[in-house]
This record gives C-alpha cells, sequence and structure tokens, in this order.
C-alpha cells in the first residue's frame, strides 16, 4: 500500500475510535446514573471495538512514516489516550471489577483525542534530527505509559475528594437523624426512610452503597494508590532514560531544561505522594490533593513546556 492510503486508514481510524470513545463515555455515563446492565454492556463493546480501531490507527500511522508512531505531540497524544481506555478496561474494569469508572477514564482520552486532533494534528513524517536515537524507543515510551496511569489514577483521585465529601455529608445527616427519631414507646417505628433512599441512622458508607453511583470513597482511594504506585516506578525510569539519552545527544545528563525541570517537579510530586502515605499516613483528602497538583504539572510538563517554553526539547512537531 502506498504511503497516502496509510494515512488515510490512520486518520479513518483514528476518527472511528474517537466516536466509539464518546458513544462508550455516554454509554458509561448512563449506567452510572440509571444502572441498566445492558447499556454497560454495549458501551463496552463499543469501547473495546474503539480500542481495536484506535491500535490500528497507530499502527498505520508507523506504515505511513515508516517510524516508531510517537515523534511528536499528536501521535503521543494518541497514544496517551489509547493507554487509558485499554488500562480501564483490561485492569479497572476487568481485573478490579469496577464499572462506574468507565465514563470518566473515557472522558479523558476523548478530552486529550480532541486536543490533538485539533490543534497538534501533523502529517506523518521522518523524525526530527533530536530524536532519531534508539532512546525514543525506550525513554518516550516509559514517559507516555507513566503519564497514562498517572492519569488515571489522578482520575480515582478526584472522583475520591467528590465521594469522601458526600459521604461525610450521608454521615452527618444520617447521625443528626438518629438524634431526632423518636423512641418506639412513643409512637416511633424505629425505622425510617431517609436521604437518597437510605435509612436514617445508617453510616455513611452503608448509604453510599444502597443509594450512591461511585465505589465508596475508601476504594476510590485504594484505587487510586495502587495505579500510581505502579507508574511512578515507569516515570522514574522514563526521567532516568532521558538523561542517559541527553548525556548521548547533549554531552550532559541533566542541566535543568525547562522539559527536565517539569519533568523532575512531577517526580517530586507524586514521589512526595507515595512518600507520605506510606510514612505519615496521608490518605484521604490530602493525599487526593497532592496527586491532582502532580496531575497539574504532567500537564503543564507535556503542553506548556512543548508549545511554549523554548528549550531544548522545542520539538513538538506542531505546524
Amino acid at each position: 500500500m502506498t504511503t497516502e492510503q496509510w494515512i488515510r486508514i490512520s486518520t479513518d481510524a483514528f476518527n472511528v475510535a474517537l466516536f466509539a470513545y464518546v458513544s462508550a463515555m455516554v454509554g458509561y455515563f448512563h449506567h452510572l446514573a440509571f444502572r441498566r446492565t445492558p447499556v454497560w454492556r454495549a458501551a463496552r463493546l463499543v469501547a473495546v471495538a474503539g480500542v481495536v480501531a484506535h491500535g490500528l490507527s497507530i499502527a498505520a500511522r508507523a506504515l505511513a512514516a515508516d517510524r516508531v508512531p510517537w515523534g511528536n505531540m499528536y501521535e503521543y497524544s494518541s497514544l496517551l489516550a489509547f493507554l487509558v481506555v485499554a488500562v480501564y478496561l483490561v485492569y479497572v474494569e476487568g481485573v478490579r471489577r469496577l464499572r462506574a469508572l468507565g465514563g470518566f477514564a473515557l472522558a479523558v482520552a476523548v478530552l486529550t483525542m480532541a486536543v490533538a486532533v485539533s490543534f497538534l494534528y501533523v502529517g506523518p513524517g521522518p523524525l526530527v534530527p533530536a530524536l532519531n536515537s534508539y532512546w525514543i524507543k525506550v525513554h518516550v515510551v516509559a514517559a507516555i505509559a507513566g503519564s497514562s496511569l498517572l492519569s488515571l489514577g489522578a482520575v480515582c483521585s478526584g472522583l475520591y475528594l467528590y465521594q469522601e465529601r458526600r459521604e461525610r455529608r450521608l454521615a452527618a445527616v444520617g447521625a443528626a437523624a438518629g438524634r431526632d427519631r423518636p423512641a418506639p414507646i412513643m409512637g416511633g417505628s424505629g425505622v425510617r426512610t431517609g436521604p437518597a433512599g437510605s435509612r436514617e441512622g445508617e453510616t455513611g458508607n452503608d448509604a453510599v452503597a444502597r443509594g450512591g453511583l461511585l465505589p465508596t470513597a475508601d476504594g476510590l482511594d485504594r484505587l487510586a494508590s495502587r495505579i500510581i504506585a505502579f507508574a511512578f516506578p515507569i516515570w522514574t525510569f522514563a526521567v532516568i532514560a532521558g538523561a542517559i539519552w541527553a548525556q548521548e545527544a547533549w554531552g550532559r545528563y541533566w542541566g535543568w531544561d525547562p522539559k527536565e525541570t517539569w519533568s523532575f517537579i512531577t517526580w517530586v510530586l507524586f514521589a512526595g505522594y507515595l512518600h507520605a502515605r506510606a510514612t505519615s499516613g496521608w490518605q484521604g483528602r490530602r493525599a487526593a490533593a497532592l496527586a491532582l497538583v502532580g496531575f497539574a504539572s504532567l500537564v503543564v510538563n507535556f503542553y506548556a513546556v512543548n508549545l511554549w517554553i523554548v528549550g531544548l526539547h522545542s520539538y513538538a512537531g506542531v505546524s
């Protein structure tokens, strides 16, 4: 096949994947609100089809460019979105059996792909000289994998903050209702229906389990910590591999270039997240807030540094 044909296949498959992710996202949110199992099954099937189409798009892009398909911001974004959805389907939903997070994971992928196709797209072509190295197959792959996992962990942390606040509110309402409940000898039945379909006097976790939409706050907190704990060594390896590549390309391991600096800031934030959880008991809201700050640093590192800050890594590939 010709290069133009592979480009057409890659573009069409990307569009199919994006449409599938949007459709699946709507289906997952519908399931989240109404708990319709057939809707979840359809949404999952569409999401899997989207992953297949997305994989085809990435492979066709590689054949069209005759190189690895992660040489610019558009390709990096595409592969990152692909991994976010794939990890969600395989681990979060397949292993952890959590269906309620699908819409949020797909939203991350949809936003990433929408920004990529709207603002970052360039046609396939040869790598810029700075990237034409064996290390692009090591350093950049590790960075994409780490970024996708850290993004998924941040999603869980953000949902934890919402759910934890909701559970505290329900617990407070339940405690107040328990104090006001009349004793049976005074004519009260001792059991009344409370907010969100729960029974008054139940704990916040019980109320969420019966009437809530998301997993419990503790469950979200544990899931976020496990994903980030898995992602952190990968990100660490990406930073180390980048330093080795810098020595090969520029004759020094570290020069506080903006990309190096923000990668290190991101590393420090997530290292602090894991250290605080392990040694200082920083579980819950403080840990989740730190994870979100780390995610914000990751976003700055990818978008702001690549597009607007001049440095040795200023080869975003955006025309």
